[in-house]
């Protein structure tokens, strides 16, 4: 049997990273380590290949010399998904999918041949058993979860691990947490279910050339969600493992900002090698937040905790959403003041948006406030908010734009390496880059940011006093001027395309006409 396994291409987003993944000389950010796994569940004797769209084409041969193609991914894959499911249908092959898009809207695809929903470790077996028997039927889906105990190691030798910038393994699914605009809870329960420290140690010793790698992401919707678990077993087994390497691994993750109440957790992941951590810290109204049952995030000074991190040893970066209906004209300020004053250079600030299974989606419906869009930037939303439209688009381009043009950004720049300290075990950590990457990708920093420019002397200003300073901190202020680079990208990117839609849609609304996905998309490319 012949398996193709293709994934999908992921539009730019803050998170794809795409400008700061170019100038280190890679072609993307992370493997596609979900179908990696899929593809350790199916029998070792099949003959596996991975197409990642990512980075490389798709060719019609790839297709044809499958037996099936299995395909899966997010939301925000959708429009590559579905070219490729196309091309799929076209040249007659059938058609295995999954992934957190299908599991909770599989109906809008009613030309895959097979729908294997929820987690994989449970359902593909069940495919895979009527497929042996001839009678494999059209969906395959469960209420149950996974025992992550059973996980496979990903078959990381089908993918092209030299192309991508970093890594990423999975230690825990699931969140204890409600936050109502968040669907990791439908898809994976509200218990977290860990893998043990062992798995975790085979995962991280299974990825070849680990020291390749700037990071090794632990891809957990929250880590800590099981606080016990993760001090006693996980933290403690990663000390060990870094212990006895001579070059160190910098971890990253996502977590909440309840590890800022936990001495005792930052030191441990600190001494395990954790050094970037993201958080979801939404905004700084505190009814806001008790209205999206962001509870985590209340009745506490979030600036000062995250200040306590970053004083500790970990950069911050973090996520806010703009959008909520709570949220009148001056939350823009207020936003801007807030990730100001914390120091956090790396913010990703998007419109609120409900996806399916979530309990802000189900609210918006009976509110009928859902839009029929499905496209998928940070300035995109798929509500009617409350705030009048064009009023918070305006807001949301006046946030990003001072966020990331110019004095913003770099004064973020300093006022976050004024107090930060690099951990001790992140000194012995390997630069990843040939000497040859990482002098082109200075002299591209240095070119784009410091010569092209127009905002280059706030660059000058803050690299002039980076080396005075902090000479020490000179690759993590580097990454930092990349990744910001990448973001005003993105940003300016979304906002004329946000404009372009707004318009689309006030057009539509006056001639009571709605808009289709498809000519969102034809929208979306000619604005590209």
């Amino acid at each position: 049997m012949k398996i193709l396994f293709v994934n999908p291409d992921m539009p730019v987003t803050c998170w794809t990273m795409d400008k700061e993944v170019d100038l280190a000389g890679y072609d993307a950010l992370f493997p596609p380590l979900g179908l990696l796994t899929v593809a350790a569940l199916l029998p070792e004797e099949w003959d596996k290949k991975l197409v990642d769209l990512n980075i490389e084409s798709l060719e019609d041969r790839d297709i044809l010399e499958a037996d099936y193609v299995f395909i899966g991914g997010m939301n925000v894959q959708e429009v590559s998904m579905r070219e490729v499911i196309s091309r799929a249908k076209k040249l007659n092959k059938p058609i295995v999918a999954g992934g957190p898009l299908l599991t909770h809207e599989y109906e809008r695809f009613p030309e895959i041949d097979y729908l294997v929903l929820n987690e994989a470790e449970i359902t593909l077996p069940l495919f895979l058993e009527d497929l042996e028997k001839g009678e494999p039927k059209k969906i395959y889906t469960t209420s149950e979860f996974a025992d992550v105990h059973e996980t496979p190691l990903p078959l990381w030798h089908l993918a092209k691990l030299d192309r991508y910038g970093a890594n990423l393994i999975q230690y825990s699914r699931g969140c204890p947490y409600m936050c109502d605009f968040c669907d990791v809870t439908s898809l994976f329960g509200r218990r977290p279910r860990t893998k043990t420290a062992e798995q975790i140690i085979r995962e991280l010793d299974s990825i070849p050339d680990i020291e390749s790698f700037g990071i090794i992401f632990f891809a957990d919707d929250n880590l800590i969600g099981n606080k016990k678990l993760v001090k006693q077993e996980l933290l403690p087994e990663l000390k060990t493992w870094q212990d006895n390497r001579k070059t160190k691994i910098m971890l990253a993750t996502q977590l909440t900002i309840t590890l800022a109440d936990d001495d005792e957790m930052m030191t441990q992941m600190l001494e395990a090698g954790f050094g970037m951590v993201f958080i979801g810290l939404e905004t700084p109204d505190e009814d806001t937040l008790a209205l999206c049952r962001k509870k985590q995030n209340t009745k506490r000074n979030l600036i000062d905790n995250v200040k306590y991190l970053q004083t500790s040893g970990f950069e911050v970066m973090a996520g806010f959403i703009l959008g909520f209906d709570n949220d009148d004209e001056g939350v823009f300020d207020r936003q801007i003041e807030f990730i100001q004053e914390s120091g956090i250079v790396m913010c990703i600030i998007g419109l609120l948006n409900a996806p399916p299974g979530t309990e802000l989606h189900e609210r918006m419906e009976r509110e009928n406030r859902l839009l029929d869009q499905n496209w998928f930037f940070e300035g995109a939303t798929n509500i009617a908010p409350k705030m009048d439209s064009k009023v918070l688009m305006d807001g949301f381009n006046r946030t990003v734009t001072y966020l990331y043009n110019g004095e913003g950004f770099y004064n973020r720049v300093i006022k976050f390496l004024s107090m930060y300290e690099k951990p001790a075990i992140h000194k012995k950590t390997k630069p990843t880059n040939s000497f040859r990457k990482y002098v082109r990708a200075s002299i591209l920093i240095i070119y784009r940011l410091g010569i092209k420019n127009f905002d280059r002397k706030y660059f000058w200003k803050a690299l002039l006093w980076s080396l005075k300073n902090k000479p020490r901190h000179m690759p993590v202020a580097a990454h930092l001027y990349a990744r910001g680079f990448h973001f005003r990208e993105v940003y300016s990117d979304n906002a004329y395309k946000g404009e372009k839609l707004l318009e689309e849609m006030k057009l539509r609304e006056q001639r009571n006409l709605s808009i289709s996905d498809t000519e969102i998309n034809q929208i979306l490319k000619e604005v590209s």
